[in-house]
């Protein structure tokens, strides 16, 4: 049963890719969905037996590779993580796939796209069932080959082709620190598996190296290169600007990489590798501070775009800094909770997106909706139940876990607790802000659609059920599962997460006072009435000009400039990368590659025994006689130089008393003479 949840999804993937066109279209789609609920049920079986039935599992097929007395394997770990994992996954790919089969029915290349989606559930189901680091980043890399296929699945549109290039360059530059910490793993630990590294940890928390010419712990390096990698994969800031412009790939790609599955593969490395980062306090803090700003920076950025699916997915990035900083501050269990609850509403928001895109025959642009509350009900309440979920909205998912890392990040009373918890509350002002903002102009808002109303009408059957499953899910999840996850008396990941005594911070968030609990909440609903009141006042914002707001006006027009090209990082990487790049291309190829190493080097040679040639031609006849003639001469000299050589070195060689006398005697002779 444990070995056909990961293979079974490979195996349809394979025989749909070579095989589908030939079975046809009904086939292949029954095929698929078939796999993805035989793998759903199987999830769930195991969820109940590794969770309720503490029945953790770990399988060892064989070793594949013996190098310098270090064993590579491939082999499977079933404990709490990689079930809670498991069945995020399969619950939302199982309705990704489900949705995907309405929403691409007109598209002819439907089969190769059902065979992307099963390739990339297979990569994600071997990165977190792995026991091993070698195997883990086998997993990682797939899911970034699946990513860049699905991305550029519409593949004659050029922003596409773009978006899935700077994907998968961003996340191999990432890639090649995790790499880099893989190799500083195995040289150390003398392995690749999870559970003896784990154990040895302590052991090695005061081993030095050396670093050019530095000397940093052995762990903390190790820590680096995770870290590099963890926030490439998760899109934090400075890697983030390949998530927005990765919507340009269809819909359920949206929901299921960059929203759910993908982008947490991140978050799950660094609970995995918690034995590691809880021995580098410095990274930990690092980990927070990314974490913070980006979801502050993140979320502001999308108060100020356009695009549904953009600010859908700048409101993943801010999601994900919650997560990183919940990590940062060693609370792994509510990052977890909050990537549980994360995935449901996220996939609830991106869906209800792909809805209205599709009734308004692909049309993204917020400005160009309006007043689709009424025509498109279903869908509007979808939106609005994710909305409010991820502001934090009592008694759905996100309340009962974006509030918990807020108040343990406080009562951790220190300087970078504080300054995390004024970051997560900021972000959830602007949560609140940007979700408003998106539920006024689409559903609200007078229609600026140039679309035809009447054609405005609900998605089919196919695409309404997702939204209903992903929307109950969304109303009941965090209450169901609170228990499981939060509290004292509960052992969920306790055979999974390693958090030091030092660190553990579960008891003084208990205590808080309900006014410093509720801040977030309070903060959430002062965006709303904000945003609420600033959206209706646009009309007369060209007004300001001339009245006594100007300075607000000037403030909020350099702002919206700012984010709305999302702090100008594109701008900063095109010139720091691709105008270098340009002028070094310039430099070497064009001044010394194809000019001054040519003109010394081949064309140089060339170039002269060209004009030898032809200098010599002027004083040779084209008669054969004279070039036999010039051809003897040479031969003639040439031998006459070599016999020469050698008998003035065999008269010097028999003479050398005799000239060295003649020497000595003309020298006494000019001594004399002087």
């Amino acid at each position: 049963m444990y070995l056909l949840i990961i293979f079974l999804m490979c195996f349809s993937s394979v025989v749909i890719g070579t095989c589908g066109f030939h079975y046809g279209r009904q086939v292949c789609i029954s095929m698929s969905l078939a796999s993805i609920c035989i793998s759903f049920i199987l999830g769930c079986v195991i969820f109940y037996e590794v969770v309720f039935c503490k029945s953790v599992t770990t399988l060892v097929l064989y070793n594949w590779l013996t190098f310098n007395n270090v064993k590579f394997h491939i082999g499977f770990i079933f404990d709490d993580l990689t079930s809670v994992m498991l069945l995020i996954i399969l619950t939302i790919s199982l309705l990704v796939h489900t949705y995907a089969v309405g929403y691409m029915s007109h598209d002819p290349f439907i089969v190769r796209f059902l065979c992307f989606l099963g390739i990339f559930t297979f990569c994600m189901v071997l990165l977190v069932t792995s026991d091993n680091f070698v195997q883990l980043f086998v997993g990682w890399e797939g899911v970034g080959l699946c990513s860049y296929l699905l991305i550029n699945f519409w593949h004659t549109r050029i922003q596409a082709n773009k978006a899935a290039l700077k994907a998968m360059i961003m996340n191999r530059i990432a890639d090649v620190f995790f790499i880099l910490g893989i190799i500083v793993i195995i040289w150390t630990f003398k392995t690749a598996d999870f559970l003896i590294i784990f154990s040895l940890v302590d052991y090695f928390k005061d081993v030095f190296t050396h670093l050019l010419y530095f000397k940093v712990k052995l762990l903390d390096l190790i820590c680096l290169f995770l870290f590099i990698g963890a926030i490439g994969k998760s899109a934090q800031i400075g890697f983030h600007t390949w998530l927005p412009d990765a919507m340009e790939g269809p819909t359920p790609v949206s929901a299921l990489l960059h929203a759910a599955t993908m982008v947490t593969a991140g978050v799950f490395l660094l609970i995995r590798c918690s034995a590691l980062f809880e021995y580098s306090i410095f990274y930990l803090n690092c980990i927070a501070v990314i974490g913070a700003l980006t979801a502050l920076f993140c979320s502001m950025i999308a108060v100020f775009q356009y695009d549904i699916k953009k600010i859908i997915a700048y409101s993943t990035c801010s999601q994900l800094g919650y997560m990183f900083f919940s990590c940062g501050i060693s609370n792994y269990q509510i990052a977890m909770f909050h990537l549980f609850n994360h995935a449901f509403f996220k996939a609830l928001l991106f869906l209800g997106a792909g809805c209205i895109i599709s009734a308004l025959m692909d049309e993204q642009d917020i400005r160009k909706m309006g007043a689709l509350a009424k025509q498109i009900p279903l869908t509007y309440i979808s939106i609005l139940i994710g909305s409010l979920a991820i502001t934090g909205f009592p008694f759905l998912a996100g309340f009962y876990s974006k509030d918990v890392v807020l108040e343990i990040a406080y009562t951790r009373f220190l300087i970078d607790g504080y300054f995390i918890y004024l970051m997560g509350v900021l972000a959830a002002f602007f949560t609140a802000l940007y979700s408003i903002r998106l539920l006024v102009f689409v559903f609200f808002m007078s229609n600026n659609s140039f679309k035809i109303n009447k054609l405005i009408q609900e998605s089919n059957v196919i695409m309404l059920i997702p939204l209903f499953v992903l929307s109950l899910m969304t109303l009941i999840v965090g209450y169901v599962f609170s228990d499981l996850f939060l509290g004292w008396g509960t052992e969920f990941l306790q055979v999974s997460i390693f958090v030091l005594k030092t660190n553990f911070v579960y008891v003084d968030n208990e205590f808080l006072s309900p006014f410093l609990k509720n801040i977030p909440l309070l903060i959430s609903f002062l965006g709303f009435f904000w945003g609420f009141i600033f959206i209706y006042k646009l009309k007369n914002i060209i007004k300001w000009k001339q009245s006594m707001y100007v300075v607000f006006w000037h403030l909020y027009k350099h702002l919206s400039f700012f984010f709305f090209f999302a702090g100008f990082f594109n701008f900063i990487y095109n010139f720091v990368f691709i105008e270098m790049y340009k002028t070094s291309y310039f430099f070497n190829t064009k001044i010394v590659d194809k000019g001054f190493l040519e003109l010394i080097g081949p064309f140089g040679i060339y170039k002269f025994f060209f004009k030898l040639s032809y200098f010599l031609r002027n004083f040779t006849p084209h008669v054969i006689f004279f070039s036999v003639g010039y051809m003897f001469i040479g031969l003639f000299l040439f031998l006459s130089f070599i016999i020469l050589k050698e008998s003035l070195f065999i008269i010097l060689e028999n003479n050398v008393l005799l000239i060295f006398a003649m020497v000595i005697f003309f020298i006494e002779i000019e001594k004399k003479s002087i």
